[in-house]
C-alpha cells in the first residue's frame, strides 16, 4: 500500500491502539506529539495525509495547519478536536482543512477519512467500471432496440453519463466506450437516413416527429411569453450535450433546471441549423420567402449576418406584439458592453444572445497546433469549456439572472464530433469545403456510409442548381479530396467538425431555467 500517515496529538501516548489498528491495515504511521515536530517531520517527508490535534500546547492545531500547508499545500489534513465550537470549525474550513473529526474517535472514523482523501480516486475508479462493465450489456440491447428519437435520446444521455464518470478516473475502459458510441452512431445514422425525409418533407403527416430546430420558438419560446413570462434566449454555437453537462454541475445551485435535449436540422452548421431557429423555417423556406436574408454557400458574405432579421419576421409572421433585443458575443470588447447594458434590457419581452467561443475554440483547435495539445481529447475539450466558462461573460450572465425573474432558455444550434476517418470525395470547384457534408453537382464517393440526398427541396434545403445534391457524413467520418490527400486527412484527422449525422452533432441541448434568487 506505502501510505504514510503523519499523526500529530499531544496526547499521542493514548493512541497505540489506534495506531496500531492502521499499521495492521498496512499504513506507515510516524506519530509526533506537538507542532513544531510535526513541522519538522513535513519537512523531511511527504505524507499521504495528516491527522492534527486541534488542543495542543505550544503551536495550536490551526497554527501548526497553516506551516504545514506552506509546506506540502497538496497533503490533507484532517483536524482532530474535542471543540465543537463554530468558530474553531469556521477557522480550520478556511484554512482549507480536508475533514473535521470530534474526539474520542474510533479507528474506522479514520479509516474511513483515509477512503476519502487518499484512496477515493482508485475506490472511485473501481466501482465506476463495475458499474459501467453491468450497463454494458444492457446499453447495448438499448441501442439495437431504439425505434424513436425518445430512444436515441436516453441512450445517447446515457452514453454521456458514463463518459463523464469514467473521464473523472483513472479507468482504463474508456477504450471500450469509445467502440460502444460508435456502435450507437451508426444505429443512430441509420434511423436518420430512415427517417428523417418523413419529418421534413412538405406536407408529410408523420407521426412522431421529433422536436426540431425550426419548431424551437413556436413550441418552447412563445408559449412562454404568452404566460407572460420575460424570456432571455441564449444560444451558445457548437455545443454539446457532454459540456452543457459539465456547465451544469456549476450553475446547479444558481437555478431550478429543466433539461430536455432536440434534434438540430441537416446540415448541422450554424448557416442552416441556427438560421431555422431564428426565423421558424426551414433553409429552403428562408431563401424563398426571405432571399434577402440568405446567403448561399458559394457567397463570401457572412452567413449569419441576419439573425436580428430573422427573429422579426418570425414575430410577425405568428402575428405577435412581443418586443425583443438581440446581441452576439464575439470577444471581451462585446461581453464588456453587453453587461453594462444589462439592466436596460428589462423593457423587452424577450432577450437573444448569441455566444460564438465554443464554436472558435473547435476551429482554432484545428488551425493551431498549440489549442490541438490543450484539447487533445473530449475531456480535455470539456476542461477548456469549462474553465473559459468560470471566466467569461457567460458566468457573468448566468450571476446576473439568478438574481431576477426571467425564463432562462438555453440551447444550441448543434454539437460536433471528433472525426477520425477520411472518405474521398469528388466534386467541382463550387463545392463547398465543410468537412461533414457537402453540396454540389455530380458528387462521387466511395462510402455507404453517407447520407445522399438528391432531391434537396424534399428536405427543404436550397439547391443553386438543378443538379445540386447534398452528401453528409456519418459516424466520426471526414470528407477529404483525392488532390493531396495525404496532407488533408493528417491535418483535419482528430479535429472536432460539424455539418453531418452524429449524436453528438444532433442531440443537443434545450434547457429551460427559473434563478433561485439568494
Amino acid at each position: 500500500m506505502n501510505v504514510k500517515l503523519l499523526w500529530v496529538d499531544d496526547e499521542i501516548e493514548h493512541l497505540h491502539a489506534h495506531i496500531l489498528f492502521l499499521e495492521k491495515k498496512g499504513y506507515d504511521v510516524v506519530i509526533v506529539n506537538n507542532g513544531l515536530d510535526a513541522i519538522e517531520q513535513c519537512q523531511l517527508h511527504t505524507f499521504d495525509l495528516v491527522l492534527l490535534d486541534e488542543m495542543m500546547p505550544g503551536l495550536t492545531g490551526l497554527e501548526t495547519l497553516q506551516r504545514i500547508k506552506e509546506i506540502q499545500p497538496q497533503t490533507p489534513v484532517v483536524m482532530v478536536t474535542k471543540s465543537e465550537e463554530e468558530d474553531i470549525m469556521d477557522q480550520a474550513i478556511g484554512s482549507k482543512i480536508a475533514d473535521y473529526l470530534i474526539k474520542p474517535v474510533n479507528p474506522m472514523q479514520i479509516l474511513l477519512a483515509l477512503k476519502k482523501h487518499v484512496h477515493q480516486r482508485e475506490i472511485v475508479t473501481e466501482v465506476t467500471q463495475q458499474g459501467y462493465q453491468q450497463s454494458f450489456q444492457d446499453i447495448s440491447m438499448q441501442i439495437s432496440e431504439c425505434h424513436s428519437f425518445d430512444d436515441w435520446r436516453e441512450v445517447y444521455k446515457r452514453l454521456v453519463r458514463w463518459e463523464l464518470e469514467l473521464a473523472s478516473t483513472d479507468s482504463n475502459m474508456t477504450e471500450m466506450l469509445k467502440m460502444q458510441k460508435e456502435e450507437a452512431n451508426n444505429g443512430f445514422a441509420k434511423f436518420i437516413k430512415k427517417n428523417y425525409l418523413d419529418w421534413v418533407t412538405p406536407g408529410s403527416k408523420c407521426d412522431n416527429k421529433p422536436l426540431m430546430s425550426n419548431r424551437i420558438f413556436p413550441d418552447i419560446v412563445f408559449p412562454e411569453l404568452s404566460n407572460e413570462e420575460k424570456v432571455f434566449l441564449i444560444v451558445i454555437d457548437n455545443f454539446r450535450y457532454d459540456q452543457w453537462r459539465v456547465l451544469a454541475e456549476e450553475i446547479g445551485d444558481m437555478f431550478d433546471i429543466d433539461e430536455n435535449l432536440y434534434l438540430s436540422i441537416l446540415p448541422t452548421a450554424t448557416q442552416y441549423a441556427r438560421n431555422a431557429i431564428f426565423s421558424g423555417l426551414m433553409p429552403q423556406q428562408i431563401a424563398e420567402m426571405f432571399p434577402e436574408l440568405w446567403v448561399d454557400e458559394d457567397e463570401e458574405e457572412g452567413k449569419n449576418l441576419n439573425e436580428s432579421p430573422l427573429i422579426k419576421t418570425q414575430i410577425e409572421r405568428y402575428r405577435r406584439k412581443d418586443t425583443f433585443s438581440y446581441h452576439k458575443i464575439n470577444d471581451s470588447q462585446a461581453a464588456d458592453k453587453f453587461m453594462q447594458q444589462f439592466k436596460s434590457l428589462k423593457q423587452y419581452d424577450f432577450n437573444v444572445v448569441v455566444i460564438n467561443f465554443i464554436d472558435m475554440l473547435s476551429h482554432a483547435r484545428t488551425e493551431s497546433k498549440m489549442v490541438r495539445e490543450l484539447a487533445n481529447d473530449e475531456a480535455a475539450y470539456r476542461s477548456i469549456t469549462l474553465s473559459w466558462f468560470r471566466h467569461s461573460v457567460l458566468k457573468e450572465l448566468f450571476n446576473a439572472l439568478a438574481q431576477t425573474d426571467y425564463r432562462i432558455i438555453l440551447t444550441t444550434d448543434h454539437g460536433s464530433i471528433r472525426c477520425d476517418k477520411p472518405i474521398k470525395i469528388i466534386g467541382d470547384k463550387n463545392t463547398n469545403t465543410n468537412l461533414r457534408y457537402k453540396l454540389g453537382k455530380n458528387l462521387n464517393h466511395q462510402s455507404k456510409d453517407v447520407f445522399e440526398i438528391t432531391n434537396p427541396k424534399q428536405a427543404q434545403l436550397p439547391a443553386p442548381n438543378l443538379s445540386t445534391s447534398y452528401v453528409f457524413a456519418t459516424g466520426n467520418d471526414f470528407f477529404a479530396y483525392p488532390n493531396n490527400y495525404n496532407y488533408y486527412v493528417q491535418y483535419y484527422r482528430d479535429t472536432f467538425q460539424h455539418g453531418g449525422i452524429s449524436m453528438e452533432e444532433m442531440i443537443i441541448p434545450l434547457i429551460s431555467m427559473k434563478g433561485r434568487k439568494k
